[in-house]
């Protein structure tokens, strides 16, 4: 159950830029398109049901049921399929890398977003059928970030015998047997650990590659709840990206737009999270993933010996075009191309880098969708919220770091006095009164009683951390249960969801850890849930 849910701007773990997106901040506004909430999201459905042709149904569907024909038949995914034909039906998305075994827990609350999104909308009837869709993101090629997951602090990592390069959604899944030993030896055999097991046995062995292993994985844990996995990389659906590669190689629309963007963005002092290329594509074949750039008389695959003249690179273009992938500025045009999609869900650093896309969406005429920040969870044991609640620790608590957590503790356990503040007021006042004589008697004298009392209020502080330092050793058992139970909720004092895999908390809670995330994660309420299995 959910026992408490604190904004986002409470947390300290958001950026200024998501903290103004979500309140709805007037300054942003021209940076995205409709609202991110009931009102915003119904208006996106009547504009994309209006640009979004029969035709691309038609090929979106076709490319799904191909992917899908070696999977265990759903009713549930397969009648989502069909219903991507209707004229009315509309997506919801989310997109994530294909980290082994899911990578960290937010993978989950990604899925799980969009999932009770669609359900939430799917509700207004007249307004047609919404389906929840993973976009894999099977055409990036940095191995490192993906190639491992962590169980109770323990990195399983793949490491491959051969080097591997290009698209990691093609990647051969030989090797991964190799983790299984490892992974039954921490979460153990009996049932929950077994199902994990064999889950991770039959996607990451059995399947041939990264992108059929993901697909497998996340068609057993949401294929009955309506979750629709598509991976863009397919020739049917790049046809439809064809004059956009052209406009990206030869009018580089996304290089103008979205740097003016970003200097705006700049000058509204937030961060920029991405800039674009002049070019924003890569070459792309099995083993090869590799930037295109302009050179004298053409353009060049950076590492290689292709070169293109422009009317060969226009013939390519249009002759092959699976051979072309987006980077991070021009995938989301990709995505909004070819799926019926009136949002995305994102985190904090994806959105960041949406809110520069709207004018480069503008200037292709493709519809901008609607920005959902993905709901945020800290999963917490009875036990560990019955000794949360015993220490006497509010929910704000929860987000404090380490450090100012023990030392707010020590303060309301101590028997002493350990705030000095008392001592610094005081201490001021008697030099005000000094300041005052010495403007009296002689104003040179003013610098020398200014400096005795940074002195002096420097000796209290550090007395006053000595005497806190000293009554933590004196309770260093209330310290060490509380470090300990801060760094079980805050591994290396970072978020829980960015670091430990799902399977730790399927083991001890089995198909209920997705039953209850599902429950109590509502996907239009903005804040970081904390709640209890």
């Amino acid at each position: 159950m959910e026992i408490g849910c604190l904004p986002f701007n409470k947390t300290g773990f958001f950026s200024s830029l998501m903290e103004d997106y979500v309140s709805q901040a007037a300054g942003l506004r021209s940076f995205y398109g409709n609202s991110p909430d009931l009102e915003g999201l119904n208006a996106q459905r009547t504009l994309k049901k209006s640009v979004f042709s029969k035709a691309q149904r038609s090929v979106l569907q076709d490319v799904l049921r191909e992917q899908y024909q070696d999977l265990k038949s759903v009713d549930v995914v397969e009648k989502q399929i069909e219903l991507l034909g209707d004229p009315k039906t509309t997506t919801v998305v989310t997109g994530h890398q294909l980290n082994l075994f899911s990578g960290p827990l937010y993978f989950l609350y990604k899925i799980i977003s969009v999932i009770n999104l669609a359900e939430v909308l799917s509700d207004q009837k007249t307004l047609g059928a919404v389906v929840p869709v993973y976009w894999m993101a099977t055409e990036d090629h940095d191995f490192q970030e993906i190639n491992f997951f962590k169980v109770k602090g323990v990195k399983l990592q793949w490491t491959p015998e051969h080097k591997i390069s290009g698209p990691v959604g093609r990647y051969s899944t030989k090797g991964l047997e190799a983790i299984l030993p490892a992974l039954e030896a921490l979460l153990g055999t009996h049932k929950n650990a077994q199902y994990l097991l064999n889950l991770f046995e039959d996607a990451y062995v059995k399947q041939p590659n990264l992108a059929k292993a993901t697909r497998y994985f996340a068609h057993a844990l949401f294929g009955e709840k309506g979750l629709v996995v598509i991976d863009g990389d397919h020739p049917a659906l790049k046809k439809m990206l064809v004059p956009h590669i052209e406009e990206d190689l030869f009018e580089q629309l996304a290089f103008k737009h979205v740097s003016q963007t970003a200097q705006s963005l700049l000058d509204k002092s937030y961060h920029v999270q991405v800039n674009p290329r002049p070019i924003n594509y890569f070459y792309m074949e099995d083993g090869l993933r590799e930037r295109i750039v302009a050179v004298e008389g053409g353009f060049q695959v950076l590492n290689t010996n292709k070169f293109f003249t422009p009317l060969e690179m226009k013939a390519h273009i249009v002759s092959n075009p699976e051979n072309f992938s987006p980077n991070v500025i021009a995938r989301p045009l990709y995505q909004e191309l070819i799926l019926p999609n009136i949002a995305y869900t994102g985190g904090g650093g994806e959105l960041a880098y949406w809110l520069e896309l709207k004018d480069y969406f503008d200037s292709h005429g493709v519809l901008f969708p609607v920005l959902m920040l993905r709901n945020s969870a800290l999963l917490m044991s009875e036990k560990q919220l019955h000794k949360w609640r015993k220490m006497g620790l509010t929910t704000e608590d929860f987000f404090l770091k380490r450090d100012p957590l023990i030392n707010k503790k020590i303060r309301a356990i101590s028997n002493i006095e350990l705030d000095l503040s008392a001592f610094r007021d005081q201490l001021h006042k008697q030099f005000l009164s000094l300041q005052q004589l010495a403007q009296e008697t002689d104003a040179s004298f003013l610098g020398a009683v200014q400096a005795q009392e940074a002195k002096q209020i420097k000796g209290i502080n550090s007395l006053e951390k000595k005497l806190l330092l000293a009554q933590k050793r004196k309770l260093k058992d209330q310290v060490a249960r509380l470090s300990q139970l801060h760094e079980s909720l805050f591994p290396g004092q970072s978020l829980q969801e960015r670091s430990t895999n799902f399977s730790e908390f399927y083991a001890q809670y089995g198909s209920q850890l997705l039953h209850t995330l599902q429950k109590e994660l509502d996907p239009l309420k903005n804040g970081f849930s904390i709640i209890s299995l």
